[in-house]
């Protein structure tokens, strides 16, 4: 088929048509047929993966979250409270876009590593609770003693500080598994 043998001309109209095409292909399957399109799709690794739940406490593991836009979209996408651990970049992002999520559901932050002051710049006098840690494992023993019922630990780093993200997010389910 070439376009000019298109009732309507124009490649726009392409993009038209072939959305109508799968729409059509998707009436036509049944439920059953759907449901195991969806039943086969694997939840991608470390992208909001849910690792554990201590004393009640979600712990869900966000490793793969190396930009700012993901993270935000993490902190979006978890419902209720958050206690987020972060990564302390080596070079300063800009942060502010991750303000207005912060404000409505972030209680505590916890910056792992070394330079954590322009994270605690942005977020000071935004989220009630800052620390700075030393390592995962301090992040989250400061994690586990938070004085809250409603709370999600979620670890999410927002940059890339040059560690595979297969390593990082181990580390934080050995850590969750520690507790």
């Amino acid at each position: 088929m070439t376009i000019e043998t298109l009732a309507k001309q124009g490649r726009d109209r392409i993009h038209t048509g072939l959305a109508g095409i799968d729409t059509q292909r998707l009436k036509a399957m049944r439920n059953a047929s759907l449901r195991a399109c969806f039943n086969r799709l694997e939840e991608t690794r470390y992208r909001l993966e849910f690792v554990a739940r201590v004393r009640g406490r979600e712990y869900i593991n966000d490793a793969a979250s190396r930009s700012i836009n993901a993270t935000w979209y993490a902190l979006e996408s978890t419902q209720g409270g958050i206690i987020w651990i972060a990564d302390a970049p080596r070079q300063a992002g800009d942060y502010s876009r991750l303000v207005p999520s912060a404000l409505r559901k972030v209680r505590m932050l916890l910056i792992v590593g070394g330079d954590s002051e322009n994270m605690r710049k942005t977020f000071t006098g935004v989220i009630p609770t800052i620390y700075a840690c030393p390592n995962m494992a301090a992040a989250l023993q400061k994690a586990y003693r938070y004085e809250a019922d409603d709370v999600k630990v979620l670890y999410s780093p927002a940059c890339d500080n040059g560690t595979d993200v297969e390593v990082e997010a181990e580390a934080f389910r050995h850590e969750v598994n520690e507790l």
